[in-house]
């Protein structure tokens, strides 16, 4: 067995060092994700919403802020958390050589720089016709860098066991990641021959969104689900093959939109979410105790509410593709799928988790915790039940009601932030033990 390969024995100084410099860099990760999230993400499409209040008229905004802001909610947010846990969470498991720590940061170093330079080109078009390409360049490059280490992972050998359902669909979303990224690069290259500036063509752009949400973000979460729903909420051992087949049915509907089928891929969404949430029986009765020590009690019931966001958002989908004239219905379908369900995931499972990965450490509030997450909810329903009357012309008053949720959300991503924050800066739960202080954290 080569130095490369052995697995390091927890006592070990080597092994000491390795965990720690983990830990150091899924918390860089983390925290550049929450920074992306709250100033060009958040606080950037809160401002798109002020603007577009004022004027009644989303025709009155660049779309090129308005990708932006999507830009930076996508990758730079959920795509940097992806990428930090798979490169933790598979070293932990020991199966990745030493040198992944260091791939890990060069990974990282070329993925913000990348983001953060395509968020710039949006918005000030600084250079854009070498700067856009370039933009999709790193990211490509940073992520082919994950993905060469990652995939030396292999399952242990002495557990005798096949790759569970939830590991293939994860890797089918890393695939959708990959997708995205290749697309993403193809677009940028597009818009520099025929574009007159940074933003992509709004019906373009309209297609390709359905890349990184349905074929990426949506399966990444279920994979996910799939692992770690059994043990936090006590739900039955998924169903592998209608997860499976919730994967394809995903794929299809994205395949559907690139290739110009809109209501198809519209009418095969809430066959794709009905499938996973059958699959991993979200709904149904736990047959173990949810475990929600370390975390608010209400942390089963966010989990839920958010596979209602789901089917809202596909059901929105279908009714964006029959009728929708302004981008009202269509608007609220997106907003439904990447705040009411993969942003109270993230939520919910990252305040979870995440403390326990980043140093053993243990949440700061339980409270800040609910507050996020009722907050993020609440702003979720106030835009989606106001973006359709008013984008469509339905109620002129519901223009009014926008500007209050994306205040509403604001609150809720920077109570989650500094919740996060907070957590990382204090000392793990064990030395807190230790040193005979009262362990306030998780109250």
């Amino acid at each position: 067995m080569t130095a490369s390969n052995a697995v390091m024995q927890p006592s070990t100084p080597d092994f000491m060092r390795r965990e720690l410099g983990l830990q150091r860099l899924l918390t860089a990760y983390i925290l550049t994700g929450l920074l992306f999230m709250l100033l060009p993400g958040t606080f950037l499409g809160v401002w798109n919403l002020l603007s577009i209040s004022s004027t009644h008229t989303i025709s009155s905004l660049s779309p090129a802020w308005l990708q932006a802001h999507g830009h930076a909610q996508i990758f730079g947010w959920i795509g940097t958390f992806i990428l930090g846990i798979g490169f933790y969470s598979l070293s932990k498991m020991g199966n990745l050589p030493p040198f992944a720590v260091s791939r890990g940061w060069a990974s990282f170093a070329i993925w913000t720089g990348g983001v953060l330079l395509r968020w710039i080109v949006n918005i000030i078009a600084w250079q854009w016709r070498v700067a856009l390409p370039a933009s999709a360049v790193l990211e490509l490059a940073a992520f082919l860098i994950f993905f060469r280490t990652v995939s030396r992972h292999r399952p242990q050998p002495a557990t005798g066991r096949s790759r569970q359902p939830w590991m293939l669909v994860v890797v089918g979303s890393t695939v959708g990641f990959l997708a995205s990224l290749i697309a993403n690069l193809g677009v940028a290259a597009y818009v520099v021959v025929i574009g007159k500036g940074p933003a992509v063509p709004v019906a373009l752009d309209q297609r390709l969104l359905m890349l990184p949400t349905w074929g990426f973000l949506v399966p990444a979460v279920w994979g996910f689900n799939a692992r770690w729903l059994p043990i936090f909420l006590g739900l039955k051992t998924p169903d592998g093959r209608r997860l499976y087949a919730a994967l394809f049915v995903a794929w299809a509907a994205v395949g559907a939109m690139l290739s110009g089928a809109a209501i198809l891929s519209a009418a095969l969404l809430p066959v794709a979410a009905l499938l996973a949430i059958l699959a991993l029986h979200v709904f149904e009765p736990s047959v173990q105790p949810a475990k929600v020590n370390g975390v608010h009690s209400t942390f089963p019931l966010f989990v839920r509410g958010a596979y209602a966001w789901l089917m809202i958002a596909a059901a929105l989908s279908v009714a964006a593709a029959l009728v929708d004239r302004s981008g009202g219905i269509w608007g609220a379908s997106r907003h439904a799928l990447t705040v009411g369900f993969l942003s109270t995931m993230v939520f919910g499972i990252g305040q979870r988790i995440l403390p326990a990965f980043c140093g053993a450490r243990v949440l700061f509030s339980k409270s800040l915790m609910f507050a996020s997450l009722a907050l993020l909810n609440v702003g979720c329903l106030l835009r989606v039940t106001s973006e359709i009357p008013a984008y469509e012309g339905y109620l002129r008053q519901a223009w009014s009601i926008l500007p209050v949720s994306a205040v509403v959300e604001l609150a809720a991503v920077t109570l989650f932030a500094a919740n996060l924050v907070i957590t990382s800066l204090q000392p793990p739960a064990h030395l807190l033990r230790s040193s005979g202080e009262p362990v306030l954290a998780g109250r």
